[in-house]
């Protein structure tokens, strides 16, 4: 058993609890919220047993095996480096953090406090990941992969009435590379690695978060065409493209179907059942290396190469939230 709190009680947060009731290890004690009131309510929702608006309190409670961190993308770094100094593990909602010099501090927080640090990104773990790696032998040599992900924000209609939510608010450090794009970015380094080559563009609402982009990515003898936005939607599958035939798969986060298409028309249907509740698997495989101690290095090699490369992106594009 290991024993959560919980940083952000958002509807990500709510889909995470959601997820962890189908799995026996997972037991939510506390609840951390900048208003106590909030804390208090959402505790008594979940079930959880102790409700603070001190995040002292969560570092020090002896009934708190890991953290759950799911506030702003802005607190990530300064909450999961205090809580890893405290000796607790962390799930880190995405993206873990901003830039790839927090994202070294916390890394090395978490080694040297002996403690599990992993980010919470779905497509990670979600069982289709290992498939669609071992479909590309079946199409090879690719040649060119398309990511798409492209969802109109419930919030950008507020937006345009003059209320500025939290997603569409560049001091917390969102956006759509960071909210959505980052999908894209950990999806191509997980399958391809680190690209060799990168050209971005992105534009911009006013005064506001960059809206959307798109980016190319260059490999040995491919390249990768990255899509992404928060104010239009799109239900365009993925592709990965070689010389025997295609992949497609949807949705990008978190691939349910894939399929082959090869040169001939023919078909393969690949997909398998897979929970919907998607965050059950990157919460069993968090517990499970805390159980066992395993390494997570993994996971954590994904998200530095992912972070290099919206590193990069933002560059291009302009994004520099230290400008505000």
């Amino acid at each position: 058993m290991v024993r959560f709190a919980i940083i952000g009680t958002n509807f990500i947060t709510e889909r995470l609890l959601d997820a962890a009731k189908l799995c026996d290890d997972f037991r939510l004690t506390t609840v951390y919220s900048r208003s106590l009131e909030k804390a208090q309510q959402f505790a008594e929702q979940w079930g959880a047993e102790f409700a603070t608006d001190s995040l002292d309190a969560v570092a020090e409670s002896p009934d708190v095996d890991a953290v759950y961190i799911a506030s702003p993308n802005s607190s990530h770094a300064e909450q999961t480096i205090k809580m890893l100094k405290s000796k607790k593990h962390v799930l880190c909602e995405k993206p873990i953090t901003w830039n790839s010099a927090q994202l070294a501090e916390m890394l090395c927080a978490a080694q040297e406090n002996g403690v599990v640090l992993m980010e919470a990104m779905r497509s990670a773990h979600i069982p289709t990941l290992e498939l669609l790696g071992q479909s590309m032998e079946k199409i090879g040599p690719v040649r060119r992969c398309v990511l798409s992900y492209c969802q109109y924000s419930s919030r950008y209609d507020k937006f345009k009435a003059g209320v500025i939510e939290n997603a569409f608010n560049p001091t917390l450090y969102n956006g759509a590379l960071m909210d959505i794009g980052v999908y894209c970015v950990h999806m191509m380094v997980m399958l391809f690695g680190m690209p060799k080559e990168i050209c971005a563009k992105g534009w911009f609402l006013p005064h506001s978060i960059d809206a959307y982009g798109s980016a190319i990515c260059s490999y040995d003898g491919m390249c990768v065409q990255l899509a992404y936005s928060k104010i239009n939607q799109s239900n365009t599958p993925s592709e990965i493209q070689g010389e025997k035939g295609t992949i497609r798969f949807s949705p990008t986060a978190t691939p349910y179907e894939v399929s082959i298409e090869y040169n001939d028309s023919t078909k393969e249907e690949l997909s398998f059942d897979v929970c919907r509740r998607d965050m059950l698997y990157e919460i069993q495989e968090f517990i499970r290396i805390v159980h066992t101690g395993d390494s997570c290095n993994k996971w954590n090699d994904y998200s530095v190469m992912a972070m290099a490369v919206m590193d990069e992106m933002r560059r291009q594009i302009g994004i520099d939230f230290t400008i505000q």
